[in-house]
């Protein structure tokens, strides 16, 4: 019995020992977070914001890529309503006269609206594939003018990170953090509306 006192007795004594380590081991790592969050804080770490809607609505030279884009846009729908225009005279004139048409004749004629259907088809995905290439173009050469100007304007302001606010990635923001204003006027100024 006794020797099981002394065992007990250096067990506890051992788990007493590794306890006071690991709370003080725990401490420091703890401390040392703190003082990492700390020297965050002292070195002025600063995240700043724009709500990307406002420089779409704002920004004279975005508005002006948009407008291009649309007018662009509407050129080649009026193209695809031609053909689809040609397309569709073509098939009623073939149900019109099908029946005074010899076999011959009318196998000519449902090829013809079928090469007409690729072609409006075919010309319908290229307007569409150049029309996507285009608005990424344009979208990413708005994107650079914007880092481009934000690197000027953060040389005195010195921040961290600046953000586009979207509502769906930002839930918290601090509007005394929103530069939505002074870019949108910078951008405006480097890049003014074209007569």
């Amino acid at each position: 019995m006794k020797n099981f006192f002394i065992g007990l007795n250096i067990t506890t004594t051992l788990a007493v020992a590794v306890l006071l380590y690991l709370h003080f081991s725990e401490k420091k790592v703890a401390d040392s977070s703190k003082e990492k969050i700390s020297s965050l804080s002292n070195n002025s770490f600063k995240i700043a914001y724009f709500e990307s809607d406002s420089i779409q609505n704002h920004f004279e030279y975005y508005k002006e890529v948009r407008a291009a884009l649309q007018a662009k846009e509407q050129v080649n729908n009026r193209q695809l309503n031609e053909l689809k225009n040609v397309f569709t005279a073509k098939y009623q004139d073939l149900q019109k006269s099908a029946q005074s048409l010899s076999q011959a004749e009318l196998a000519s004629k449902q090829q013809e609206l079928v090469q007409l259907e690729r072609t409006y088809q075919g010309k319908e995905q290229m307007m569409n594939q150049e029309m996507q290439d285009e608005g990424f173009k344009k979208v990413q050469d708005v994107k650079k003018k914007i880092e481009a100007y934000l690197k000027d304007y953060n040389k005195d302001k010195n921040f961290s990170y600046v953000f586009s606010s979207s509502p769906e990635f930002m839930y918290l923001k601090d509007s005394a953090f929103n530069i939505t204003e002074d870019l949108i006027k910078g951008l405006n100024k480097l890049y003014p509306k074209k007569p």
